[in-house]
């Protein structure tokens, strides 16, 4: 089935406002320290470092008296001193002191942004602090569990971080983009069930008695072998998705591992309207101790996510610059896309019917 689609009318696109009352993450536990740490999130700027106690703080990067950065501030206990004028603020936003005018400064704050650190994950809420629920972070504890290990990196790239969900929940493009690691020939063409569970979209495809890709055949050892393929990927929300990936062996001999899985997490937080943080994360059951199977995955991995990475850098260029007298067609294998592509239109017109506080004061 063929359909065409008016982007800014039904579906979240690129010119969709960003979505702030949602958790996203900041940055990950490894960089965030004592050093003040510069990040803009969701077209703000945000400066954020680790307490004493050891929690993270996370400020609006610009001080109310005349914008100067504060993470080219000073980083005093667990105050930073202004770099301009002297001005010291506390891990809340509030000014304790004015160089200039020791009676002023009860009233000045900095917003101020709740902080749920997850190690190895800060997630941060940049919409009305009151709705911040910390219930609402996904749990992906299995990135701290020594039964999985994990490779993991990161980049910055150029996309609105809708077409980045529906590049995750669009598997056709597997074999073709990435035919060198995830895609085989049949993939493109293996079934597809889809579910919504509210604002959660996932998918389901398996392919049964196939060569594995060889992303999972080296490492898992299984080359020139028949593999069922399972693959699992959910839309939790508008940071990111978590799927999985489960080979077993079809025709397995005495005393070999069958059964072989891997859980690939992606998580981004829109920058600007048009640019990405983006952090991922594989981490499998099998192997633990393989040195030569992690650099293996690690560098795969890597490779697939430039293609990715290069090729909505590409679709961005173009969704910018040209005109948009342009209607897009869609394929049933799109369907996950478009159900997302709706809970992102839905919740982002909400958030313009009831406009919300941007942050904690």
């Amino acid at each position: 089935m063929i359909s065409t689609t008016a982007p800014q009318r039904q579906h979240a696109d690129h010119t969709t406002p960003l979505i702030r009352n949602a958790w996203y993450i900041a940055g990950l536990s490894s960089e965030t320290g004592r050093d003040l740490l510069p990040r803009t999130l969701l077209e703000t700027r945000v400066v954020l470092f680790r307490k004493r106690d050891g929690s993270i703080s996370a400020l609006h990067d610009r001080c109310p008296h005349r914008s100067f950065p504060l993470s080219k501030s000073r980083l005093e206990d667990d105050t930073i001193v202004c770099g301009y004028h002297g001005i010291t603020y506390d891990g809340s936003g509030r000014c304790l002191h004015v160089p200039s005018a020791p009676s002023a400064g009860a009233n000045i704050k900095i917003r101020h942004f709740p902080v749920i650190e997850t190690a190895p994950l800060v997630w941060i809420w940049m919409g009305d602090a009151e709705k911040a629920d910390p219930a609402l972070i996904p749990d992906f504890s299995f990135l701290s569990d020594p039964n999985w290990k994990t490779v993991s990196g990161s980049f910055s790239m150029r996309s609105n971080y809708v077409a980045m969900h529906e590049n995750l929940l669009d598997q056709t493009h597997f074999t073709f983009l990435h035919a060198g690691s995830v895609g085989t020939p049949e993939w493109a063409t293996s079934p597809l069930e889809v579910s919504q569970n509210g604002d959660s979209v996932s998918l389901r495809r398996e392919l049964k008695n196939s060569l594995p890709p060889g992303i999972y055949g080296t490492p898992m050892k299984l080359e020139g072998r028949m593999v069922d393929r399972l693959s699992e990927a959910s839309f939790f929300g508008p940071a990111g998705h978590l799927a999985l990936a489960k080979i077993t062996v079809s025709e397995p001999v005495a005393n070999e591992r069958e059964e072989f899985r891997v859980n690939i997490l992606h998580v981004f937080t829109p920058e600007t309207q048009n640019t990405l943080h983006y952090w991922w994360f594989n981490s499998r059951d099998f192997g633990l101790d393989d040195e030569a199977a992690s650099k293996f995955l690690y560098e795969a991995s890597h490779a697939a996510y430039v293609e990715d990475v290069d090729a909505l850098g590409w679709i961005s260029e173009i969704v910018t610059t040209e005109s948009d007298d342009y209607r897009e067609f869609s394929f049933r294998s799109d369907r996950p896309g478009l159900m997302m592509r709706q809970v992102l239109s839905r919740l982002a017109a909400q958030e313009q019917v009831q406009p919300t506080a941007v942050a904690a004061e």
